[in-house]
């Protein structure tokens, strides 16, 4: 059964899809065992609680010294035993230390077609107002692992998503999020529950199912 620590900074939308397909068998072999937030407000810590799940706030504003909160959250994550830790609308950039703790299992769903909109400064609506503002006809969503880049691990799935005349970049978020995100980050979790993700040579394969 693998293990996993949802990281989260928000409204935990992802979080519930997560929960949800777990629940439906749509995600098999893996249960939530930790959520952590970076933010006290974020609704998602009630989504954990309603669930059952045990939660941990830990914020950069709780440690002046960057280091203390780096040691925190590594400290965090090893004592919740995670075997996969999922950033679901997390908006933390990871520190280097928890990345090299965690090789190949930290995974990352970004709203937009790596290597389109991303890296430093595209996230949350900023990326579908980049989008909107350069015309594109076509985005999407991006599972991938963390590696010590932003947005530059392996990608292990994507999902397009048609952008459509009229769109605001809430009305565009909202799609992507139920067209893409909330299908792949949960595909690419039992993906890897199941032993069907293997990374070679910088980049991530999909193995066929065992018969």
């Amino acid at each position: 059964m693998l293990k996993l620590t949802v990281m989260v900074s928000g409204g935990g939308t992802n979080l519930q899809a997560i929960l949800d397909k777990i629940a439906s068998g749509d995600i098999r072999n893996a249960k939530v065992v930790k959520v952590i937030s970076n933010s006290r407000k974020a609704y998602a810590l009630e989504r954990a609680a309603k669930a059952g799940i045990p939660s941990q706030c830990i914020t950069r504003k709780d440690y002046p010294n960057p280091g203390q909160f780096d040691q925190a959250l590594l400290k965090a994550l090893q004592e919740s035993e995670a075997d996969l830790v999922v950033l679901a609308g997390c908006l933390v950039v990871i520190p280097q230390i928890v990345v090299d703790a965690f090789p190949n299992r930290i995974i990352n769903i970004h709203p937009a077609l790596i290597p389109s909109f991303c890296g430093t400064g595209y996230y949350g609506l900023g990326v579908h107002e980049a989008v909107l503002s350069r015309g594109v006809k076509v985005t999407g969503a991006t599972v991938h692992f963390v590696d010590g880049g932003t947005d530059t691990g392996p990608i292990i799935l994507q999902k397009a998503v048609e952008v459509q005349e009229g769109d605001t970049p809430e009305v565009l978020q909202r799609r992507v999020m139920e067209q893409a995100e909330w299908v792949i980050l949960p595909k690419a979790i039992d993906l890897i529950a199941n032993g069907r993700v293997e990374v070679r040579d910088g980049l991530a394969h999909i193995l066929p199912e065992a018969k």
